[in-house]
């Protein structure tokens, strides 16, 4: 993310912090009433005395370290408003020397995410700050794009313009224009200003139908807030599984394998339009082979017969190991066939030399002329290995045959009737994998 956007952001950030969260009574309370309940232990007459000490409210004279002493009280019982002020006195050297304490990062982490883990926005969108700089904490953008996006989900003006900044260089999330355009444009109309600059910049890098597409998302988005109970996992970053998908038909038909989908309530595909979804139009449970259908244009892959592959010959797959670690861009991984069988001499795999690791799986399995012939789909269980033949193995991995896909597309004539005739001519190896490349997509399952 550009530096400029990112200082522009902190000092949101710190202007926003400065305004520490507000007091939770009406006027009508005498603080005479408020200090017997907050030294019987009453969390919110603890906080109410603080902020009373902090501002002078009520009557009462400034004292901005009995105002820490009541904050801290509260905090202590898990008062997530007194947690987010300890954190921003904290956070700021000057406010924690006009509270009598040293600035201390790691403690103002600390108080963070614990009012963030409740589901105080103002918490989650300075616990992603912290992230992102790596105040107090390792610094992590999935972490900081996490959090920020929780805020904005709850409607926080600020973490609405920086989780679109998030969006649009791609720090912590898949670069995504539309969604970028959304948030910065749900900023901007509660009165961000910086939104409205960067709304105007990453607009001009957009096709009219991603604006359209934009637009309605902004309209449609409805603020969630959390509760310490919400279980939601309404926009999270965090999908439950991840895994590969290759585009069969121009109009959106795509494999994966059945495993990687099967426990899922949503499916999300990683494009090169940006995020959208999926839904399971057809399973196959036994040859772990699913059919999904995403709206839109794509490019697609040819699917030939897998008998026509033989022992020896030249394969590659391009997939999406681990993207937490390793990142959202495809892996291309080369190999052999191995075995015209799988494990225990199954006649629906393949073996192959392929190089796979989780994640990989549902990767087309492509041959040197650009024709899919098997579904990546497992590698040899190393400790089932380990303990009957006493040796780890090494690079043994499997793939669903293509015949066995072509039969599963049998039944659902619509599609067989758009797949690609298979390339019968050779083509260098740079273009096959191009062409492989823009028909792979990472599968989100949530």
């Amino acid at each position: 993310m550009k530096a400029t956007q990112w200082v522009v952001g902190l000092l949101m950030l710190i202007l926003c912090a400065g305004v520490r969260a507000d007091a939770q009574w009406s006027d009508a309370n005498s603080i005479e009433s408020i200090k017997t309940k907050a030294e019987k232990g009453d969390a919110t007459a603890q906080y109410n005395l603080g902020q009373c000490y902090d501002e002078g409210l009520l009557g009462v004279v400034k004292d901005m370290g009995k105002a820490m002493k009541w904050w801290q009280k509260a905090a202590e019982q898990g008062y997530a408003l007194a947690e987010y002020n300890l954190g921003v006195i904290y956070d700021n050297d000057d406010l924690a020397k006009s509270h009598g304490v040293s600035k201390n990062s790691g403690e103002a982490v600390s108080w963070f995410r614990k009012a963030a883990e409740q589901g105080y926005a103002g918490a989650q969108r300075n616990l992603g700050t912290c992230y992102y700089f790596g105040d107090g904490v390792p610094k992590d953008f999935i972490e900081a794009a996490k959090w920020k996006l929780k805020a904005a989900n709850q409607g926080d003006i600020f973490a609405e313009g920086q989780i679109g900044l998030c969006y649009e260089d791609g720090d912590g999330v898949p670069k995504n224009y539309i969604e970028a355009y959304k948030w910065y444009s749900l900023a901007a109309a509660q009165g961000n200003e910086d939104a409205k600059k960067y709304l105007s910049i990453v607009e001009m890098r957009m096709t009219p139908d991603q604006i359209a597409e934009a637009q309605r998302l902004a309209a449609a988005f409805i603020p969630q807030k959390e509760t310490p109970d919400s279980n939601s996992n309404s926009g999270s970053l965090d999908p439950n599984a991840t895994g590969t998908g290759f585009f069969i038909t121009d109009d959106g038909y795509l494999i994966s394998n059945f495993h990687v989908v099967k426990d899922a309530t949503k499916v999300r595909l990683l494009t090169s339009a940006g995020t959208i979804d999926a839904k399971v139009v057809q399973t196959d449970a036994a040859n772990d082979i699913t059919l999904l259908k995403a709206e839109g244009k794509f490019s697609s892959l040819p699917i030939l017969p897998s008998r026509s592959a033989g022992l020896g010959d030249t394969v590659f797959t391009l997939g999406f190991p681990d993207p937490t670690l390793q990142g959202f861009a495809p892996k291309l991984a080369k190999g052999e066939i191995a075995s015209l069988s799988g494990a225990a001499n199954d006649a629906r795999y393949f073996q192959v030399s392929v190089p796979v690791q989780p994640g990989n799986s549902g990767g087309a399995l492509v041959d040197g002329r650009g024709n899919v012939i098997g579904i990546v789909s497992a590698k040899l269980d190393a400790a089932t290995a380990l303990a009957v033949s006493g040796a780890l193995p090494e690079n043994v991995n499997y793939a669903v045959k293509s015949s066995f896909l072509l039969s599963f597309l049998e039944s659902v004539p619509d599609v067989t009737k758009k797949l690609k005739s298979p390339n019968t001519a050779d083509e260098k190896f740079s273009d096959a994998v191009k062409s492989a490349q823009v028909a792979t997509v990472l599968v989100l399952v949530y």
